[in-house]
């Protein structure tokens, strides 16, 4: 049975251990995070989301998720 490589990432703020070559696609899947209404960033830089699927994951990526909330 080959075992799978896990790697830390920083999910806001919370380190959770992922498989490595995880994408980006497969984190916002996993957490059930809604597209339309959050911003992700990156290591400090905003994700077009457009691009989930080309972004793998590295060892001590920081991934911040921002919900909008409306209001007025």
């Amino acid at each position: 049975m080959k075992k799978i490589k896990k790697i830390k990432i920083k999910l806001n703020g919370k380190i959770k251990n992922i498989n490595k070559n995880s994408k980006l696609s497969n984190i916002i899947k996993n957490f059930k995070i809604p597209l339309k209404k959050v911003a992700i960033e990156l290591n400090q830089e905003i994700v077009d989301k457009k691009k989930l699927n080309n972004i793998n994951l590295k060892k001590n990526d920081k991934i911040e998720i921002v919900h909008f909330i409306g209001g007025g």
